[in-house]
């Protein structure tokens, strides 16, 4: 940025939110990037503790195709086996979900 420049930011007052911006920006919460391994016909442990904008990846560690589907109908992800598929938490809620080839596996997502 040039002398001129900066003068001219400083004169106007802008100078200050340019020096904060960095920070402000910086201090929002990263999202948090969580593991469920499907494995023995079953989801792994659901992590606690999960918001919106985290990411879910669901590893299939199973010989056969797995789904992660919500009851709502919100989410429907196919995981091939030894393939991962993600999630990324948009909205807060509890989200039952199961897999449409073996309704036995059954799990939740809680979202704050």
């Amino acid at each position: 940025m040039s002398s001129s420049t900066f003068a001219v930011l400083r004169r106007s007052g802008l100078c200050l939110a340019l020096l904060t911006l960095p920070f402000a920006a910086g201090s929002a919460a990263a999202a948090g990037q969580y593991t469920v391994t499907l494995s023995q016909m079953r989801y792994g442990a659901v992590p606690a503790g999960l918001h919106v904008g985290d990411v879910v990846a669901f590893v299939n560690k199973d010989t056969v195709p797995h789904t992660v589907t919500a009851r709502d109908h919100s989410f429907n992800l196919q995981v091939a086996p030894g393939k991962s598929a993600s999630l990324r938490l948009t909205k807060a809620g509890t989200f039952s979900f199961y897999c449409i080839l073996h309704p036995a596996m059954r799990g939740t997502l809680k979202v704050s």
